[in-house]
């Protein structure tokens, strides 16, 4: 049994100003094939999907030449069309030459944008299926935010997404798709899948399944279908309404054993739910303006609610120096701000040779676009200078003490603190500071919320409607018709 393993997955928001390159998706060990793409990423969906391939014997996994992440993270715009071309190009070579193959593994993302490919992720199951025929069975992966429809499992025979939102299964959903294709191929499981949309559109923001959430409902909702009925499977895309593509929204897939009919009162039934649940999705979280949220955090440390976390959600590019700003004019103090992103700063700051204990007088941050704010003056002290491991690069962090007891972490591209310990490998003690101001939507709360180390968190946005705001008809869609979805029209739904 030969099973072809790809990967192509990027979240892009296609209102940043900057597009995503080649150059972006080639760095050491990008493109990886081989055994360095099947080791990967042992903790995420590729390294459950080839740990439980492996357990079944003869199993043959073929790693065929995918591009990892974009250096820039989820913080770039769209990819471009020589891009696709190029790496897609390459994969469907290296299919028709090291083929056949009886299945395929496609780790994709959902919420790709291309320039003038409208579903980049159904495109690329539609070329995988030209290049190993009717036979071969294609599985893949998805992340819960995907913009999917119908299209890419006209071309594909199962998907597998994640349920959690920070998403905590990526691993499991990898084993699942794994385990799947091997029945699928061995002849024990025919899957038959039925496809829904629904007419909302939500920022990612509010869609945290943690707590008592409607969204942590919904997801309740598909697990209990899961558990009710042998071999059905539930995909809940929430949609992602920072690509500008004609299939955004929400959507659910639900893949049977050779049960179409099952598969569609799941899909109808879940579809159902959420339409019903729709005011309370849309209203699943409080958004600060961010002066307000500054305050607040002041109040909360005058209290003795610490730490208290400030997260400016709707920062996509890292640039953004709104919270920075607000955080100097109200005079916070003990406050970390990690991370501000500027790649020219750090490779100025680099090439001069800067080091622990020098002096620090430099405007940062700001005007990559409009969303970006205007540099910031800082003036302190290099407390260190540490290169750090993520996945798709190495980015060397410069931290900046200033103020009383504040300290900055400046990074070359929007970097997520999501874990504690990236903090305290970059040589900073989280539970030192008062307040911790930080660059995320909800991935965060795996380190600052489920385990408890927050006493307060603060959800902030500017005052106008950038990018990542819960105010989406502040953004200039051109392939979107707001109106055609809740809430900002009322759509027919039933």
């Amino acid at each position: 049994m030969r099973i072809a393993v790809l990967k192509f997955s990027h979240e892009t928001v296609t209102f940043l100003p900057f597009d995503t390159t080649e150059d972006d998706f080639v760095f050491p060990g990008s493109p990886a094939s081989g055994e360095a793409l099947l080791g990967s990423e042992p903790g995420s969906y590729i390294g459950g999907f080839v740990q439980v391939a492996r357990e079944y014997d003869g199993v043959e996994l073929v790693g065929i030449e995918s591009p990892l992440d974009s250096k820039r993270g989820s913080g770039s715009g769209w990819i471009t069309t020589q891009a696709f071309e190029r790496f897609v190009g390459r994969m469907v070579e290296e299919l028709r030459a090291q083929g056949p193959f009886d299945g395929v593994y496609l780790s994709l993302h959902g919420a790709m944008g291309v320039r003038g490919v409208p579903r980049p992720e159904a495109e690329i199951a539609r070329r995988v299926r030209e290049a190993v025929g009717p036979k071969a069975l294609i599985t893949a992966t998805f992340d819960p935010h995907g913009n999917e429809d119908e299209e890419f499992l006209r071309h594909a025979d199962m998907a597998f997404t994640v349920k959690y939102y920070p998403h905590y299964d990526a691993h499991l959903q990898g084993q699942r798709a794994a385990r799947m294709l091997v029945r699928a191929i061995r002849g024990d499981f025919r899957p038959s899948h039925v496809t829904v949309k629904v007419p909302i559109i939500s920022p990612t923001v509010l869609q945290w399944t943690g707590g008592n959430s409607p969204w942590a409902a919904l997801v309740q909702r598909a697990l209990v279908w899961e558990a009710r009925e042998p071999d059905v499977y539930v995909n809940v895309f929430f949609g992602f309404p920072w690509s500008d593509v004609p299939d955004v929204g929400m959507c659910f897939q639900v893949i049977t054993d050779n049960r179409p009919d099952l598969a569609r009162a799941v899909a109808d039934d879940m579809a159902g739910f959420a339409w019903r649940q729709r005011e309370a999705l849309l209203n699943a979280a409080k958004i600060w303006r961010i002066d307000q949220g500054v305050s607040r955090a002041a109040e909360a440390v005058a209290e003795g609610r610490t730490p208290v976390v400030l997260c400016d959600h709707s920062d996509r590019s890292g640039y953004a120096t709104w919270l920075l700003r607000a955080i100097l004019d109200q005079g916070l103090k003990n406050t970390l701000v990690a991370t501000l992103a500027d790649a020219g700063a750090v490779e100025k700051l680099l090439a001069g040779g800067i080091k622990a204990g020098d002096p620090f007088d430099m405007a940062v941050g700001g005007l990559a676009d409009e969303s970006s704010g205007e540099p910031v003056r800082i003036q302190g002290r290099v407390r260190q200078v540490v290169e750090g491991p993520r996945r798709a690069s190495t980015q060397t962090c410069i931290s900046i003490e200033f103020g009383e007891g504040n300290l900055l972490v400046l990074t070359p591209f929007l970097t997520q603190i999501i874990e504690l310990h990236t903090l305290r490998d970059m040589g900073i003690d989280p539970a030192t500071f008062d307040v911790i101001a930080i660059k995320s939507r909800v991935h965060f709360r795996r380190g600052f919320d489920d385990n408890g180390f927050a006493r307060e968190i603060l959800l902030v946005e500017p005052d106008q409607p950038f990018l990542g705001t819960v105010r989406l008809d502040g953004l200039r869609y051109e392939h979107v018709t707001l109106g055609n979805y809740y809430p900002h029209g009322n759509p027919a739904f039933g």
